[in-house]
Parts: C-alpha cells; structure tokens; sequence
C-alpha cells in the first residue's frame, strides 16, 4: 500500500483580499481525497515544488510547522491502520483526519433499507420485494462472518476486493448461476447507493466492479400449445380454474401478483369506450393499460358470481403463486406439453405468440406489459428471430431433400 501526501493551492477559490487556500492530497492504492488546511496563502509566497512557504520569514516558519504537523498526522494515522489486521482505505484515513465515526456497518444501512421497505409495503414495495431483500442481508452477513470472522464489516472498507470476494462466495456456497448472483449484487448495490446518500461514503464501490447479466431463454407457449390448453376439456375443477387463470394473463400479459390484486375497481373505459384493465404494476408501480381481449373477457365473465371472488372483492379466484404453479406443471402433463409451465411464461406467451407474432408493433407490446424500457421487451423480439431462424432452417432441410430426391431420380426442373 503507497501513500503520498501533497500540499496544494487552489486558485479557483481565491478570496476576495487575494489569498488562495492551501489543500492536502492524499493518495493511497490509486484513489486520493482532497481537504483543506484552513491555511491560506499569497500566490507569490507560496513554493510550489516544494510545497511549502518561500522564505526565512517568521510567519512562513510557522505555517511551514502546520503544515508538517498534518503531513505527520496523516502518517500517523496510516502507520496506526497498517499495524493492524483491519481492511482500510483513504476514506478511513480521512474519517480519521475528521473524528467522523467510520464504524457505520453495511449490515445497518442494509436493515435501515428493510425497513423503508416495510413502511413502504404495498406503497411502491411489495412483500416480495421485502423478502427477496432480507434474502441478500442474510447472504451478506454470512458471508462477512465467513471471510473476516464479525458480526458486521465497516462499510467505507467496502471496496472491489469485498465485492469479488462476495460474488465467489455465494456461487460456492450456494452453487447459484450468475443471474441469482446479479440479484444479490443488485441489492447490495443499492444499498450501497443509501449509504452515499447518507454520507457514510463518497462513492459507490460498484462503479468499478461490474456484475454481467447472462442473457436468458425465455420460455413460452406457441400458438399450437396455448390452443391445445383453451380447448382441453377437463373434468377437475381446480385444474379447469387455473387452467382459465393462467390463459387469461396469457391475453391480458399480466404478472401473477397483478392477477391476483385484479378486482372491479381495475376495469375502466378505455379511450375507444371499450372496456380496460387500467392497473400499476406490483413490481415497478408502472401504469398498465390493457384492452381486453374476448378470450380474456370471456373468462372474467365466467368468474363473476364466483364465491371466493364475491367476498373478496376480486375478478378471480386466485391460489398463491406456489399452488398455482404446482398445477400447473401438472396441466401441462394433462396437456401433453414438455414444458415447465409457470404463471410467468403467461407473460412471455403474451409478448410473443399472442402479440409480436401478430403484428403489434414492439412499442405497443411495451407499454401494454409495463415494461420500464424497451430494452426488456425486445428480448422478446429476439426470441421470435431465434424462431424464425430455426423455422427457416427447418425450411432449408426439407428444400434440399426435396432437391436431392428430384435429383436421385434423374428429373430436371421445369422451367
């Protein structure tokens, strides 16, 4: 670990009588602060190569001796850190420098984000999203308790060391592919932008240590398998309900947790007079506006008087997501469908065979599933290229079977 220690002026933030401040650079493993002195100067008395007063001067002697006195302080400080087992940087030496208490832990910013997130349940935050937080603050303390043997790790030590060490930590552990691990790192991420917020650090560690996201093949149904499940006849009632669940957010794009939350207060008239599902989404609060499609409001009409539904106020009687998709797996064996069907892939098959398959246009598919970017729909556009290439392909085996054939027997091609 190299430190330097500079003396600087800064002319930009001369006073008005003419004297300039003086500041202190310290750099340490490449990263520097700047602070001031509260010693200002004359331009002309001030050496710069040397860093110090010109002169013999009595007062140039004095200010000379501050001067040292904060290089000395500052190296004092350095040496005091580097005798010790402790992880530090130029950050802890400037909270040194400043008496501020620098043992803030990451693990108590991290519970002061939980409890935003609970205050603000239902309000912009979901239960979901509580859990899936709590999840990675249990990730993170076992893993500082693994790696540097605390109850908490000090969070301006946090640096691309920590993070790496971090990232090897739970994919070990835990055997998670590198999508689970972008999660966590998400959340950590996050918390680490509260922590800028509230002065503990000056910057997040993250800028410098990236997380790559793997791109995913996103399972959905073809127009052949969504028709098989809408046209089987099933004698069980609980699979004949989800059954129609699950092929309404198939016409409607809509996630489990909007399905589930859907009640009357959610069908307004749209802008053709016609009736819409107007709903913010559970996950980003984005508006949702969703013209119903018949299929769709077929089956809302279906569940009207249903019971559950009456006194609960909603459209359908939807089972928790853990239920619902149990079943599910299990119509796709009633449906002869080799596929691992979930509520989720009602969504992609929305985005894909019910409409970019048909000509709606990306931007409008966008809008419709609430998507905060285009970004995250077209990777739905680039699923519907891979079918097109694999159909085309298909197209080009049987053409030159075709071609092989009418050449075996000896035909030319009419012209």
């Amino acid at each position: 670990m190299r430190l330097t220690i500079n003396f600087l002026v800064k002319k930009a933030r001369q006073k008005n009588n003419g004297e300039i401040p003086i500041y202190v650079r310290v750099t340490l493993n490449s990263r520097r602060i700047e602070l001031s002195t509260g010693i200002y100067c004359d331009i002309d008395k001030w050496d710069e190569f040397g860093q110090q007063f010109k002169g013999r001067s009595e007062a140039a002697r004095i200010l000379n001796i501050r001067l040292n006195k904060i290089r000395n302080e500052i190296q004092d400080h350095y040496n005091q850190l580097k005798s010790t087992d402790e992880d530090f940087n130029v950050i802890t030496i400037k909270n040194k420098l400043l008496n501020i208490d620098d043992s803030t832990g990451i693990l108590i910013v991290f519970d002061y984000y939980l409890n935003s997130i609970r205050e603000k349940e239902n309000k912009g935050y979901s239960s979901r999203t509580y859990k899936h937080y709590k999840t990675s603050r249990k990730r993170v303390a076992e893993f500082i308790k693994h790696q540097y043997k605390k109850a908490d790790f000090s969070v301006s030590s946090i640096n691309y060391n920590f993070l790496d060490s971090f990232d090897i930590y739970i994919k070990k552990k835990y055997g998670i592919h590198q999508n689970t691990a972008w999660n966590y790192h998400k959340h950590l991420r996050r918390v680490l932008n509260l922590a800028v917020s509230m002065d503990h650090i000056p910057k997040n560690p993250y800028s410098k240590y990236k997380v790559a996201l793997d791109e995913t093949h996103r399972e959905f149904l073809t127009n052949e398998e969504l028709s098989r499940i809408e046209e089987k006849e099933i004698q069980i009632e609980r699979l004949a309900i989800i059954r129609d669940i699950f092929v309404f957010a198939c016409y409607t794009g809509l996630s489990y947790s909007d399905v589930s939350k859907l009640s009357r207060k959610h069908l307004q008239k749209g802008i053709d007079k016609n009736e819409w599902i107007i709903i913010d989404r559970t996950k980003t609060n984005n508006r949702c506006r969703i013209p119903i499609l018949p299929k769709a409001k077929e089956i809302l009409g279906k569940y009207r008087d249903y019971p559950t539904n009456y006194t609960k106020g909603l459209l359908l009687p939807v089972l928790s997501n853990q239920k619902m998709n149990s079943y599910l797996k299990e119509l796709g064996d009633v449906c002869n469908i080799n596929k691992s069907i979930t509520m989720h892939m009602a969504r992609h098959t929305f985005a894909t065979s019910v409409t970019l398959s048909n000509g709606v246009p990306i931007e409008t598919v966008s809008k419709v599933l609430g998507h905060t970017s285009l970004k995250t729909t077209q990777i739905y556009a680039k699923i519907l290229d891979q079918k097109i290439s694999e159909d085309m392909n298909l197209l080009k085996s049987r053409l030159e079977t075709t071609a092989g054939a009418i050449h075996k027997k000896g035909q030319s091609p009419t012209i």
